[in-house]
């Protein structure tokens, strides 16, 4: 049975890999033993991270790419090099994300705009190329999208309607490529996470942080950390859940039950 969450020699792509979930997702893939490509528009971050793995993993296969996940032709470009030096995509996780806050009646045009850009298109621009990768290389592969708790809920008193709005869109673009991409055998899949613990928004979720009377909202009472998702993430990557597709899988401590 155990062999089913296997990755092992699978290649993988992680979006938005130079910090936070990104980073968390890189670190377990290599660790299963997937060949691992981390892209990220941060060029030192993630040349970091794989620094980092390959100390932490010797044996680890991690290669950092820069890539603009809002641009069409450097995610083109990104899968071309995939399919010329890889030959197969296995797994593609879109984890590049951003978040504005701020009351709509003050938001810019720009700051709506770059949440989408980044949210919505770099997902569909990079699942696009993905598949297209799959179907012509191995007919078969697993798109795991990042969607989250503000697909469902509004995240009161926090004011981010781009970036709730943003995450519903990813999830119903999930569902959507999920019955376009089934003959083709790829599953397409989202995670949906809760409040998670990162270097940026952890401090206000501490003793007496702006955040903390939140956490009386979540039935685990805590937050959730990016390891949390791995679990979840290993099975959606391997054959494990080789029979799911178009499921948005909540990671969130309970919140959105209440």
């Amino acid at each position: 049975m155990l062999t089913m969450f296997s990755v092992k020699g699978k290649v993988a792509l992680v979006t938005g890999a130079a910090q936070g979930l990104g980073e968390s997702m890189i670190r377990l893939l290599s660790e299963a033993g997937a060949h691992v490509i981390a892209c990220d528009i941060n060029e030192a971050g993630i040349n970091r991270v794989a620094a980092q793995i390959h100390t932490d993993f010797p044996d680890a296969s991690c290669e950092p790419i820069k890539a603009n996940v809002t641009d069409n032709a450097d995610v083109a470009r990104l899968m071309d090099y995939i399919a010329h030096h890889y030959g197969q995509l296995d797994i593609c996780i879109n984890n590049a994300g951003v978040l504005e806050r701020g009351p709509i009646e003050d938001m810019s045009l720009q700051a709506w705009t770059r949440v989408m850009d980044v949210n919505v298109t770099g997902v569909f621009l990079v699942s696009k190329y993905a598949a297209q990768l799959m179907i012509e290389h191995q007919r078969g592969g697993s798109i795991i999208n990042m969607s989250s708790m503000s697909a469902q809920v509004v995240n009161v008193p926090m004011k981010q309607a781009a970036y709730n709005v943003s995450k519903a869109a990813v999830s119903m673009f999930t569902k959507s490529c999920a019955v376009e991409w089934a003959p083709y055998g790829i599953r397409v899949n989202a995670l949906a996470p809760g409040y998670i613990r990162t270097a940026m928004t952890g401090p206000d979720f501490e003793a007496g942080g702006q955040f903390e009377p939140l956490l009386d909202w979540i039935p685990l009472k805590r937050l959730g950390e990016p390891a949390d998702l791995g679990g979840a993430t290993l099975w959606l990557a391997s054959d494990a859940s080789k029979y799911v597709t178009g499921s948005i899988v909540a990671i969130d401590g309970g919140y959105t039950l209440i």
